[in-house]
């Protein structure tokens, strides 16, 4: 009898279900060296406890994808790890920040199974809580996967989740004692506040990376992402590994820095697909749209929605005539940032 993990098929999950995620994650300063040197990331609230402090927080947090990469490692052992593919997220929202320093733990609840019509796969709708060592909520997010199935078995009874649209502006968690009314925007690195962006507009943020084998396995390794099609080749027909998606969601949030260096935190994942494969090779590019704006209750401190597009070709092409995304598109993530009023 083996004794090693084989992963969860479709067949082995249940709405209602609460899984308990390993191992443990202690966050530290490492985290963040490697988070910068894997991507152009140059936040200054995640680049300076002085800067961080003057904001009227007690040091500067790890960047929040570092706190998604972590959770999400979490659950790909008992979520993906046989999947097919991460189809998209909702319903996300960052509830404190997180230091050097603090443990990360994670659990999933099944909200939603259905079969797909081919009988050899489905799809898993789960929550999941990512905490600290002291049983705080960091964040909270849902994600839906496409899971292959063990067997021929009988297809469950489909259950779809109610899924909101967008986070509501009134529903973000802006962190204690969080301010803007010092913010040094020399230091920042842009003057653009938000009242300087209008409901619309596409913001080309001009530079590109080339993915490297060696980095984005080096990245999921990093977040403890066990997921095959990013590490084997023989996983797929065409031989080649898949990118993680979080790799490109942090190439292209640490790209967006020229044009929305002061889009300091994100609060809010409003929903995001993976709209095409990243491979080996492919230089990704990002543009961005702004679709909202909105004031808090902090002082100085307003929030950002934005359109956050990975691609491989032109600033503002999302979709084709067909109404599909286009084919050089990699990922469509629509998110709350906190910015400067």
């Amino acid at each position: 009898m083996t004794k090693t993990n084989a992963g969860r098929f479709f067949e082995d999950y249940a709405v209602g279900d609460v899984i308990h995620h390993a191992v443990p994650r202690t966050i530290s300063g490492g985290e963040r060296a490697l988070y910068h040197a894997l991507y152009p990331a140059r936040g200054a609230l995640y680049s300076s406890d002085e800067f961080a402090r003057a904001c009227g927080l007690p040091a500067s947090p790890v960047d929040d994808l570092i706190t998604f990469h972590t959770v999400f490692g979490k659950t790909v052992p008992d979520v993906s790890l046989n999947a097919v593919a991460n189809l998209g997220y909702a319903d996300g929202r960052w509830l404190a920040p997180v230091y050097p320093g603090d443990t990360l733990t994670a659990t999933s609840q099944v909200i939603g199974v259905k079969q797909n019509s081919n009988g050899k796969s489905g799809v898993v709708w789960v929550r999941t809580t990512g905490r600290n060592q002291r049983g705080i909520d960091v964040l909270r997010y849902v994600r839906w996967v496409m899971v292959r199935k063990r067997g021929d078995g009988p297809a469950p009874e489909p259950v779809i989740p109610v899924l909101p649209a967008v986070v509501a502006a009134g529903d973000l968690v802006v962190p204690d004692g969080l301010t803007f009314t010092n913010y040094d925007f020399a230091q920042a690195g842009e003057r653009h506040r938000l009242i300087n962006y209008g409901v619309g507009e596409i913001i080309d943020h001009v530079d590109g990376v080339t993915v490297e084998e060696a980095e984005h396995m080096l990245a999921t390794r990093l977040w403890q992402n066990t997921a095959k099609v990013h590490f084997d080749a023989t996983q797929r027909a065409d031989g080649k590994r898949l990118i993680y998606g979080g790799h490109v969601i942090s190439l292209a949030r640490a790209l967006s820095f020229n044009g929305l260096a002061n889009a300091q935190m994100i609060v809010a994942l409003n929903g995001g697909a993976h709209a095409n494969p990243c491979f080996a090779g492919d230089t990704v590019r990002a543009w961005s749209e702004v679709l909202d704006v909105a004031e808090t209750a902090a002082h100085g401190v307003g929030a950002i929605r934005l359109r956050l597009v990975a691609t491989k070709g032109s600033a503002g092409v999302l979709r084709g005539d067909d109404g599909k995304y286009h084919a050089d598109v990699l990922l469509d993530l629509d998110y709350w940032a906190l910015i400067p009023t």
